[in-house]
């Protein structure tokens, strides 16, 4: 079933190095072919996710249906609150020209508006605001820890319903001073983040403008207080994650038993690719023969895991068991895409005028910045990225020519500029040899990446061509092996008996094919 994750209002900074190590140890029982080969072709891993099944298919109920949601809601912001450190919740505000913004408003001045004209009849009417004072009471209350009793007691006097509407009847209740009680009591609880808020509370005159604010900002203590809860659980979260994100999938799995198959689908096209490339190697002359080519599960995994890489986020689904990183992946993808870039732009700008520019990099530093800033968005489908390529290539040119004419050595010649604009712009067309080249090497980076044990305390050898842009690399492909660790150890049954079923059941039907065609 297609997962569509339940939208929550979260900061979008990537998870720290630091943080997301805790979870870099990849899984054993895909460690290597040769030594799980019993842990594959066992059927320890669990019935409900086999890719593959005789059974005609269940008819899964609408309650199975919401329970799958529930569960997958649940998980997707465990996820989101152990891994990403900047993670919280924001008041869900409406855009100003909207039609709810606009009958929101229109719906709560009305309200303030009979409330002012209730205070100022005569004689005056408080049952809203005393039944507004019952709400606050409970908000202020509901802030409180289980041990503060001597609070609890004096907000319940002198926040007492009955008590202010005794008082009301005879004439004798202040409003006003309740007010200013409960703006004392709200900066005693407050965040020291909510000062201002009080202070301009307190400098408030009008009675009515006084409890709108005061609603106003016991919105955003609570706020505040859901996310100092997130941040106090993320590390119980972070110590349990992997067995609770296990747990719930399984949930899911037994519920909707098709939640495997975009997964089971990617790791196939993997597999796939790996069995044709073997073949082809196999055909290379001088190569040595072998009677069936045999993949290891580890090398399938990390090559589906390098696809991710070079995904079309927009028009291709992910599979299920890469939803809650979808869109940490779908940003490290963009900004890997501008390191390529980047990377193409510097090795070109080397070839064509590097013997002149050797020995400044000072210049290579302010290209660089010239073209991370020019390329800033080129993942939008509005970006014209040919126009900025041609716009990036005049840029440098001009830069170049500066530097050399404050060296007193001669400015470009109109063919070397041209050329170079020309390159610059041919990037984007299908096939460029120097995209193809700076791809591969990336893809060869990221692929050693992955087969490190702990990439935090030893980074592999950037490859040539790539010295430019090291420094972003390293750390994109940290936060890049991190989510793929993590990933590893929670989906690794899973994973594990996908492959079981894929990678033995093409070596059962190689073995098949042989004896046949020996008798």
């Amino acid at each position: 079933m297609p997962f569509n994750g339940e939208k929550q209002c979260v900061g979008e900074d990537q998870p720290s190095d630091s943080d997301s190590s805790r979870f870099s140890e990849s899984m054993a029982s895909l460690s290597d072919y040769e030594c799980s080969r019993q842990s594959f072709t066992s059927d320890s891993s669990s019935k409900s996710s086999s890719p593959a099944s005789t059974s005609p298919p269940r008819v899964v109920t609408f309650d199975e249906v919401m329970a799958a949601t529930r569960n997958l809601s649940n998980m997707t912001l465990a996820h989101e609150i152990a891994v990403n450190e900047n993670f919280q919740l924001k008041q869900d505000a409406l855009p100003e020209n909207s039609l709810a913004g606009r009958v929101r408003h229109i719906v709560h001045q009305a309200f303030w508006d009979v409330l002012e004209s209730e205070l100022n009849a005569e004689p005056p009417e408080y049952e809203h605001a005393i039944k507004l004072f019952e709400e606050i009471r409970e908000v202020l209350l509901s802030f409180l820890t289980p041990g503060g009793n001597r609070l609890r007691n004096q907000i319940c006097e002198v926040l007492d319903a009955d008590l202010i509407r005794q008082q009301a009847e005879h004439s004798t209740v202040d409003i006003q001073g309740l007010a200013n009680y409960v703006i004392s009591t709200m900066g005693k609880l407050c965040a020291p983040v909510r000062d201002d808020d009080i202070r301009e509370l307190k400098a408030t005159c009008n009675i009515v403008d006084v409890l709108r604010q005061i609603f106003h900002v016991l919105d955003l203590m609570k706020m505040d207080m859901v996310n100092f809860t997130i941040r106090s659980l993320r590390p119980h979260l972070q110590r349990q994650l992997v067995d609770y994100e296990r747990t719930k999938f399984q949930e899911i799995l037994e519920e909707t038993p098709s939640a495997l198959d975009q997964t089971t689908e990617w790791i196939k096209e993997s597999v796939r690719e790996e069995l044709l490339s073997l073949s082809e190697t196999a055909l290379t002359p001088g190569a040595k023969n072998s009677s069936k080519p045999s993949l290891s599960p580890t090398l399938v995994l990390n090559n589906s895991y390098l696809k991710l890489l070079q995904w079309d986020y927009q028009k291709k689904e992910l599979p299920e068991t890469l939803m809650t990183d979808g869109a940490r992946l779908q940003e490290l993808t963009e900004k890997l895409n501008q390191l390529k870039m980047i990377a193409c732009l510097s090795l070109i700008t080397n070839n064509i005028v590097g013997a002149i520019t050797e020995g400044l990099p000072e210049l290579a530093v302010r290209l660089k910045r010239i073209s991370a800033v020019l390329l800033e968005g080129m993942n939008k489908e509005t970006f014209n990225l040919k126009e900025v390529l041609n716009s990036i290539g005049v840029q440098t040119c001009v830069e170049v020519n500066k530097t050399l004419m404050e060296r007193g050595l001669p400015a470009l010649d109109a063919e070397v500029q041209a050329n170079l604009v020309g390159q610059f712009s041919s990037i984007e067309e299908e096939d460029n040899p120097i995209w193809s080249l700076i791809e591969k090497r990336i893809q060869l980076y990221m692929k050693s990446l992955l087969c490190l044990p702990n990439p935090q305390k030893c980074m592999p050898p950037v490859p040539g061509g790539l010295t430019v842009i090291q420094q972003e690399l390293e750390v994109l492909g940290s936060q890049y092996a991190n989510i793929v660790n993590l990933n590893k150890q929670v989906y690794g049954p899973f994973y594990a008996n996908i492959l079981r079923k894929l990678l033995f059941s093409e070596e059962a039907t190689g073995k098949a094919e042989a004896s046949s065609s020996t008798n």
